[in-house]
């Protein structure tokens, strides 16, 4: 069966049309067509609570050509989810109107313990689901999910109101950004971690995996790649110090030096220097109540989407 999965999050829309297998283990996806699109579908939102106009049509235009890839593809089901800018904001039923009249799906949005869970169960298709607790960190625009887990289930999830996009937009206001807004960046995530740990017990993981377009760009440059590599960034096991290392990097340079970077999409070059920092405030955290138990974290190239195309081929073989 081919499904159809499409995450509009904060900063980015993507679709994934899969072919289903069923094996032992569960369902197997086999990729047909992957896109991604930053169409930054929460701008604004932190501070107004509203989508923007502006915003909406870049979604709505972007949804359209997924529309069309998935008829050409012959999609039997498709699973719609929206996550933190649409939670947020008030006028959101402009936005599940205007997707259900070009896709003919009902946008779902989601809570953040759901987006745990898909995010969760999309990480573990790639790097495997094993008896060592796995935490899953799923770093968005405007939300984190930090997700624990082994192969026994799901041990708890928390959704933290912190990302790229809405770091960026609350703290960095100067390029390159300054000691002192890096600060509250830090301050900020520092304060989300917290609330995370009441309902994640983060010293209990032995393996931390990394999904979403910060962590996957941040692993580019630890690696020093010459382009974005997926097959070369999935999977691949970073330590916290390169980590670090690259998020003060993002910090130092100029928009116009990050956009040269070859594994620097456009539409992320103006938040990944507070998503880098997010991401190492976290890492280095987490090593700290493991008492250095971790020492590094996986980047996966699955996350959510994958979860919700596995989450359709379930729901069919009901």
């Amino acid at each position: 069966m081919r499904v159809g999965a499409i995450d509009c999050g904060t900063n980015s829309i993507r679709l994934l049309i899969a072919e289903t297998e069923t094996t032992e283990e569960g369902f197997v996806l086999t990729d047909l067509e992957r896109r991604m699109k930053i169409v930054r579908l929460g701008k604004g939102v932190d501070a107004t609570g509203w989508l923007a106009k502006e915003s909406l049509e870049r979604t709505f235009a972007a949804a359209r050509e997924y529309a069309d890839l998935l008829r050409e593809y012959g999609v039997e089901q498709v699973r719609f989810a929206a996550t933190s800018a649409t939670r947020d904001a008030g006028n959101r039923q402009i936005f599940i109107d205007g997707i259900r009249e070009i896709l003919g799906v009902e946008p779902e949005v989601i809570t953040g313990r759901e987006e745990a869970e898909l995010s969760f169960a999309g990480a573990v298709s790639s790097v495997g689901n094993t008896e060592e607790m796995t935490l899953v960190i799923d770093l968005g625009g405007g939300s984190t999910e930090f997700v624990l887990g082994n192969k026994d289930g799901l041990v708890a999830a928390r959704s933290v109101d912190i990302g790229c996009v809405r770091m960026t937009e609350r703290h960095i206001s100067s390029d390159p950004a300054n000691v002192t807004q890096v600060a509250r960046v830090i301050a900020d995530t520092d304060r989300a971690i917290a609330t995370a740990s009441a309902s994640v017990d983060l010293s209990a993981a032995r393996r931390v995996v990394g999904v979403a377009g910060t962590v996957t760009t941040v692993a580019a440059h630890a690696m020093g790649l010459d382009s974005y590599d997926p097959e070369k960034i999935d999977r691949a096991e970073i330590a916290i110090k390169d980590i670090s290392r690259t998020a003060a990097d993002m910090v130092a340079m100029a928009s116009a030096d990050r956009a040269t970077l070859p594994y620097m999409h456009e539409g992320r070059v103006d938040v990944i220097p507070a998503g880098s920092v997010v991401w190492a405030r976290i890492v280095e955290r987490i090593s700290a109540l493991t008492g250095g138990a971790v020492t590094s974290a996986i980047a996966s190239e699955k996350d959510i989407l994958d979860g919700l195309a596995l989450s359709v081929a379930e729901r069919a073989s009901r």
